[in-house]
């Protein structure tokens, strides 16, 4: 090769290696000046402020609705029903006529016992007066004392027969009054299992209709034996309220404990509890399951916002916000009451915590307190 041409190719080689080396230069400081950027950067989150608060502390479980009295409306006669006077699912007060059975039978029987007993009362009047004039008559000889005693016997039999006919029409009013079949408590009515025209008897199975108290009611549910203790002692001190919440019903029915089963049962390891609920607004319903909220006392406790709460391979935490820096925390949290965490370790209280924004965060990030999203 010529000298020419070794001259180029070393200008070449020369211009390339140049190249590269402008070329590391540019993206080393790009590199060095975005990671400062970076670096520089503060992540946007929401925070709250851990609060120091009077907090209930709660027992959660499933209870059944059930009414104190349930009466089967029964038949005690056996004849035809005539008439019913109550809608369906009604609510019925004690006392409201419900059936009428055909009681024709029974009313003419009352009307034949009443003329024994007239004709008997007449006996009785006659023999009462034939003992007073053989009275008078043994009085001066003219009769004998036989027919006296006699005249003695007649009163007697007329007066049993009297008083054994008043008996059997007692008895009869008292069946009379069997035909109008009344409520015998005050609540809602189940549908009526018979119609005008069906033949009832005191023999049947199915009661006639079934009717439920609704005011007051009854809600039993079970807890575990662990916090028997707990239940127990707020029974004693009477801080033992309960709500019931129904699905698909806004409003809470309250209540008050008034009884613990006496036993645990060893299967299961639960024990029974029952609440007595006013429920003057019928939110209740014999039968339904409803979850339930038993409060047994109120502690002050440190609580912040279930959303801030992170859990890892190690625990729980929360990211503090300190000198605008996302800091880690330990935290222990002892139970959650509705949207918010109740802390036992880790915070005293007053501290800024994350609530929104943890998923860009480490322990150091530089962090931006922003305002909450909309729909959050």
């Amino acid at each position: 090769m010529t000298k020419r041409t070794w001259l180029w190719v070393a200008g070449a080689a020369v211009a390339v290696v140049a190249a590269i080396a402008l070329t590391r230069f540019y993206w080393t400081s790009n590199n060095a000046a975005a990671q400062n950027a970076q670096a520089r950067r503060a992540v946007p989150v929401e925070i709250a402020v851990a609060e120091r608060r009077r907090v209930p502390v709660r027992i959660e479980a499933l209870g059944n609705v059930v009414p104190i009295a349930s009466v089967a409306v029964k038949p005690r006669l056996d004849t035809v029903i005539t008439e019913v006077h109550f809608a369906d699912g009604a609510r019925v007060r004690e006392g409201d006529l419900l059936f009428t059975l055909d009681s024709r039978q029974i009313e003419a029987e009352i009307r034949r016992v009443e003329a024994v007993i007239a004709g008997a009362l007449a006996q009785l009047e006659q023999a009462e007066r034939d003992v007073q004039r053989y009275t008078e008559l043994v009085s001066k000889n003219a009769t004998t004392v036989v027919t006296l005693n006699n005249a003695q016997t007649q009163v007697n039999i007329a007066r049993a027969t009297a008083e054994s006919n008043k008996a059997t029409l007692e008895n009869l009013k008292v069946q009379l009054d069997y035909a109008r079949i009344r409520a015998p408590i005050t609540g809602r009515i189940s549908a009526a299992s018979v119609k005008v025209g069906n033949f009832v008897r005191p023999a049947d199975t199915a009661p006639l209709a079934i009717i439920n108290q609704m005011a007051p009611v009854y809600v039993s549910f079970t807890v575990p034996q662990r916090l028997l203790p707990d239940v127990r002692h707020a029974l004693g001190a009477e801080t033992a309220t309960v709500e019931a919440i129904v699905p698909g019903e806004a409003q809470r029915a309250p209540g008050v404990v008034t009884m613990i089963d006496n036993t645990v049962d060893s299967t299961t390891g639960m024990v029974a509890i029952r609440a007595s609920m006013p429920n003057g607004e019928e939110i209740l319903w014999p039968g339904a399951l409803v979850r339930i909220e038993l409060t047994t006392r109120i502690d002050d406790a440190v609580t912040v916002p279930s959303s801030a709460v992170q859990v890892s391979q190690n625990g729980t935490f929360v990211f503090l916000v300190k000198d605008g820096a996302a800091v880690v925390q330990r935290i222990r949290v002892d139970r959650v009451v509705g949207d918010i965490s109740v802390v036992s370790e880790g915070l005293a209280g007053g501290e800024t915590v994350v609530t929104d924004g943890q998923l860009l965060l480490s322990n150091g990030t530089r962090v931006a307190p922003r305002g909450k999203s909309a729909g959050s």
